[in-house]
């Protein structure tokens, strides 16, 4: 344990190398720092330390830094640094706190070519180049875990190998909801650091050092990071630099929490009267709202006042706060610092943050309400502290709570400001039962617990995805390496698990808890496990459930979703997801609710619908406010305008769009095409705030608010294409802003994503069944200036099934104009395939492309000349059955019309196809040749054709005559033959002859008893059958079965033989055709479910098979 060390024996900066000493601006450290001073710069033990609020534990960290650092020093004292080799992993509790430290290590560090990397929600995209050439990250629990989650895939995780040393500031942070990030990330670094491929890397003898305020069980956390007994250091409210005197207020309660908060703003102004003594105050308020108020109410007292404003000191200070009151965005904000009074939250941009930042600490702005934000580090201490209210509102459980002691502990620390002041004040505002939680206050604070195992889910799944967790024993060893498995031990009553049970016990517990998490990713299929549930593998729903950092809940809704989710479906799921589970619906929010679902004005697209069908005229469940919000600022103009309403908006698109995007992945991994799209564009919706339908789309281009869009809107220039017609004077006029605002607005739109168009054309393709298409993307002459790249997916799918066909994400500006996508498209009998084209940009609303075509098939034959000139198009009646009477031997057919049956009389085919001629053999007198430049056919009546059949028929091997064969029913016959030589139907022969090619689908029989079946013709999916004239009269063998592709299986549904080759020297006589297998009654039966292939060229049997060509080969 840390002993203190007494003024006498403190530390002197000149004992730091000469190259450090400019780090710090003192001479001596003081007592808590010479005392970690041997520690923290002159070993590498793991540290963890436990000391008031403003006692100077942020010069620790620079120590351990140093102390890195020092390994590039020569031995002459030169500092050689090697970019990114050693990094530090610096993590706090709030951007804030890591924007502070940024600035501050920026300075101290940038002069020796140290990069600092900021990695918090302020920033989207991070560069793997920028992570890994990093020398210091500073980053939050969340983000952090986010940008390391999916990172693996890309190599993003490569740099784990060169974090050397992890700080974690305010680790207490650990008993708070928000704690479990921060546990699954320090564990994550733990595990990889046990990998034996990083042995010779820095990772594995990684260094931690924690640091917190006062708690009792910090033998604890170094239990869980594994500092030696001489790395504890704890130091009491004696190495405050600054006394503190406290003051608690008891006040009567209200009828509910958020009233008592607004009747306590009506004394914060006395209370600092009485203890601020005219020095700087920090209010700190439960909510963003509540702060925002409270500068209100004090801003608004000090106007009263006039020159009496006990805030403004002098005229300079005024004339200093009316210039950066010009200056701020946020118009409340402008307000409230003309009188000395200011709001710090989260909600605030980074500029107006910044601003009253600076303002607070050069002592312009005396009074600053804000959040327990500021209370988590931030370097802004002031002489008064006021709590209003101890409770705050918990997201996860819905109720307000009170504060955890560490967090009053917190924002007390902020009291008293060590060059200034000798003394500090707090005031504790709360309700009279609590009085007495808070009169002990400095005494120390509550237990550590871990908040891990309520989220484990989750986070086993992320290890799951990364690899680092492969099989259970490696998910239960991950669990060991958390702070969970020390307070289990501890305290398993906290947990859930009864206190005094073995040791034994408790392992198995652990594994059970392991064991039903893994069990429960398996079922919705986040993971793949093997047979003994052993192995683990991450599936696609479970990486997207890591990399888009959603709650199992929310993913389970998402993997349920069904395909063909509009887009109110998928609406409704982000409505109800576990994201956005923490928005309450408010009693006195409930009216102006109603009244935007009423929509009288039809702004809406989508309303909450009650069970009659009609508008609900009273919203009742948080999930119908959720819906009612999302829909009132998708219209890009909402009629919400209370703070606590829009941070709930802001919530709902922010997540909205990233459970969306989650969605979009979601669909396209399963390949539905409607859920997809409108994921796509609510996600996008979501993101700019706007329906893709809006009359405001031009808020999206910058310098264009809410009033210029309205402006513009009135007189018709609500596209971007009228935009763009639109003279720049005429923009000017409408939106009463002078020259040269119009020409801004012109040239921001090079800023838009390149005009793209999409042709699909269809184009004639030899395969049955399919329909080939293609798809061009064009790119028109307008070209972006800005360096932007535009970001767009391109979908084509079937609207009819529902499937994706095609899906390619691409750069709009750098794609190759044009770009084709070739697609085959199944095209079924009698069928009609409508295909969408879609190229939807990432950012940008109301400026997508789409495209539909219509695959419909005019079963016609089309004669053409030799120059590929239509002659004439015959349309024809289509047999209205075909039977196929099957031989058991060579010597001819023994069956007579008796053995005919009808299988079915229902499934006649209607469309129009040619007739066909049955034929045996061919000969070139029997084949139909037209000679270039003729194009009229000759004309036979019924009768002569009829009697050439017969004529014909006479060398037929086999044919079966029936009483239903006449001229009205007009059915096909075709003879199946077996062989000899290939009983169980080895062999499929094509028949090619000297100057044509005629493709057929036959089979042999085997020796089972005849049978005669009838089936309904087949449906020819080409759009024309066309004759081809060439110079080579035949083809081999060789070249004609290898240009053929097809699956041969029996009973597969794709038996169809397809020819892919070129056609060149073939002529194709009349309109040939190949039947589906599928459509065969003998395939399907168990004694010829046998593999068939095409016989290798020259080992040729011979075999009798049926051709069969068109009547009008012979006209």
């Amino acid at each position: 344990m840390g002993s203190y060390t007494d003024s006498y024996s403190l530390r002197s900066v000149a004992d730091l190398p000469a190259p450090f000493r400019s780090t710090f601006s003192f001479r001596y450290f003081n007592s808590l720092q010479s005392e970690c001073y041997s520690g923290c710069f002159l070993s590498d033990i793991n540290m963890v330390i436990s000391a008031p609020t403003g006692s100077g534990k942020t010069v620790l960290f620079e120590l351990c830094i140093l102390r890195l650092l020092s390994r590039f020093l020569s031995q002459e004292g030169r500092f050689n640094h090697i970019k990114g080799n050693l990094k530090t992993i610096y993590i706090a509790p709030s951007k804030a706190l890591v924007q502070e430290k940024l600035r501050d290590w920026n300075m101290k560090l940038g002069s020796w070519g140290i990069n600092c990397l900021e990695m918090t929600g302020d920033r989207e995209f991070y560069e793997i180049k920028n992570i890994q050439e990093a020398d210091v990250i500073l980053t939050t629990p969340e983000k952090f875990d986010a940008v390391t989650r999916h990172g693996i895939r890309d190599g993003g995780l490569s740099f784990f190998s060169d974090i050397a040393l992890v700080l974690i500031d305010e680790v207490h942070l650990l008993n708070d909801p928000r704690g479990a990030a921060l546990e699954a990330v320090i564990s994550r670094i733990k595990m990889l650091s046990r990998i034996l491929e990083m042995s010779s890397s820095p990772l594995s003898n990684v260094r931690f050092l924690a640091v917190s305020a006062t708690i009792p069980n910090i033998e604890d956390l170094a239990e869980w990071l594994l500092v030696p007994p001489e790395g504890i250091k704890r130091f009491g409210e004696e190495m405050r630099p600054v006394k503190l005197m406290t003051k608690v207020y008891g006040y009567a309660p209200a009828r509910n929490d958020f009233l008592f908060e607004k009747r306590l703003q009506n004394f914060i102004f006395d209370i600092l009267m009485q203890h601020s003594k005219g020095k700087s105050a920090l209010v700190f308020c439960s909510t963003r709202k509540g702060a925002q108020e409270a500068a209100q109410c004090l801003s608004q007292t000090a106007m009263n006042l006039g020159y009496s404003n006990p805030f403004i000191k002098s005229k300079q200070q005024q004339e200093r706060l009316k210039e950066a009151a010009l200056s701020c965005s946020d118009k409340n904000m402008q307000s409230c610092i003309l009188y000395g009074v200011g709001y710090h939250n989260g909600g605030l941009c980074l500029k107006d943050r910044n601003l009253v930042e600076g303002l607070f600490l050069k002592g312009d702005l005396q009074i600053l309400c804000t959040t327990n934000t500021l209370a988590q580090g931030v370097n802004l201490p002031a002489h008064t502290v006021v709590i209003k209210s101890t409770q705050y509102f918990n997201k996860e459980k819905g109720l307000y709570l009170e504060y955890e002691r560490s967090m009053v502990l917190q924002m007390s620390g902020r009291a008293g400001r060590a060059p200034f002041d000798d003394t500090g004040t707090v005031v504790i505002m709360t309700r009279r039962d609590t009085v007495h939680l808070y009169e002990n206050l400095l005494n120390g604070c509550e237990m550590v617990e871990s908040q891990l195992l309520s989220c484990a889910i989750e986070h086993i799944n992320a290890e799951i995805v990364q690899m680092t967790v492969s099989d259970i024993s490696m998910a239960i060893e991950w669990l060991k390496c958390s702070y969970l498995y020390v307070r289990i031990k501890k305290n398993p009553e906290n947990y859930g698990i009864k206190r005094g049970i073995p040791r034994e016990r408790l392992e198995k517990n652990l594994r059970e808890i392991c064991i039903q998490k893994i069990n429960e990713l398996s079922e919705y299929g986040m993971i793949w496990t093997d047979e003994d549930g052993f192995l683990l593998k991450s599936l696609e729903p479970g990486r997207l459930m890591t990399k888009f950092y959603l709650k199992f809940e929310t993913m389970k809704l998402i993997v349920k979703a069904p395909g063909s989710s509009n887009l109110g479906d998928v609406l409704q799921i982000i409505c109800h997801s576990e994201e956005l589970s923490w928005i309450q619906l408010r009693r006195n929010e409930k009216k102006l609710l109603n009244d935007i679902n009423s929509d009288k004005e039809g702004r809406l697209r989508f309303h909450v619908i009650g069970e009659n069908g009609k508008r609900k005229k009273r919203i009742q469940m948080r999930e119908e406010k959720i819906f009612v919000l999302a829909n009132d600022v998708l219209t890009g103009d909402p009629s919400v305008h209370d703070l606590s309403l829009n941070q709930d908006m802001n919530s709902i698109c922010s997540n909205g769009c990233r459970i969306a995007k989650c969605m979009k992945e979601c669909f396209i991994y399963r390949k539905n095409y409607r859920g997809a799209t409108n994921s796509i564009l609510l996600a996008k919706c979501f993101h700019q705030k706007l329906w893709d339908d809006s009359p405001f789309l031009l808020k999206q281009l910058p310098g264009i608010g809410m009033i210029t869009a309205k402006a513009l809107n009135s007189a018709g220039i609500n596209s971007f294409e009228s935009m763009m017609e639109a003279d720049p004077r005429k923009i000017e006029i409408i939106t009463g802003r002078k020259y040269p605002f119009g020409n801004h607005i012109k040239e921001s739109l090079q800023s838009l994503p390149p005009e793209v168009e999409i042709q699909i054309k269809e184009v004639e393709c030899k395969r049955q069944g399919k329909s080939r298409l293609i798809i061009a993307l064009t790119r028109v002459s307008r070209t972006t200036t800005s360096g932007k790249h535009h970001f767009a997916d391109m979908m084509v799918g079937s609207e009819e099934d529902n499937m994706i066909l095609f899906h390619e994400k691409i750069r709009a500006e750098e794609f190759s104009s044009p770009y084709i996508v070739t697609l085959l498209v199944s095209c079924p009998q009698n069928a009609r395939v409508t295909v969408k084209a879609d190229l939807i940009f990432e950012e940008y609303v109301g400026l997508d492309v789409h495209e539909k075509f219509v695959i419909t098939k005019e079963f016609s034959f089309t004669k053409t000349d030799e120059h590929g000139s239509k002659a004439t198009t015959l349309s024809y009646s289509s047999p209205k059955e075909i039977y196929i009477i099957e031989a058991d031997n060579k010597n001819g057919p023994k069956a007579t019309a008796g053995d005919t049956q009808f299988l079915s009389n229902s499934n006649k085919v209607q469309s129009s196809v040619p007739s066909f001629d049955l034929l045996q053999d061919e000969t070139d007198e029997d084949l139909l040749t037209l000679e270039h430049g003729e194009t009229e056919s000759k004309t036979k009546t019924e009768g002569m054709i009829f009697d050439h059949i017969r004529k014909k028929s006479k060398n037929f091997p086999t044919l079966l005559t029936s009483k239903a064969m006449d001229c009205s029913h007009q059915p096909l016959i075709l003879t199946r033959k077996g062989t000899p030589l290939a009983n169980h139907f080895e062999q499929n022969e094509i028949e090619v002859h000297f100057d044509n090619v005629i493709l057929i689908d036959s089979e042999p029989t085997d020796a089972s008893p005849k049978s005669t079946k009838a089936i309904s013709s087949p449906i020819e999916t080409k759009g024309s059958c066309k004759k081809i004239s060439g110079s080579s009269s035949s083809i081999s063998d060789s070249e004609f079965s290898s240009a053929f592709a097809g699956d041969l299986n029996d009973g597969s549904e794709n038996n169809k033989l397809t020819y892919d080759g070129p056609l060149e020297g073939m002529k194709m006589v009349g309109c040939k055709r190949a039947f589906p297998m599928e459509l065969d009654p003998v395939s399907k039966r168990p004694d010829v479910q046998q593999h068939r292939s095409f016989e290798p060229p020259g080992d040729r049997r011979e075999v009798s098979f049926l051709g069969f060509k068109s009547v009008f080969s012979f006209l």
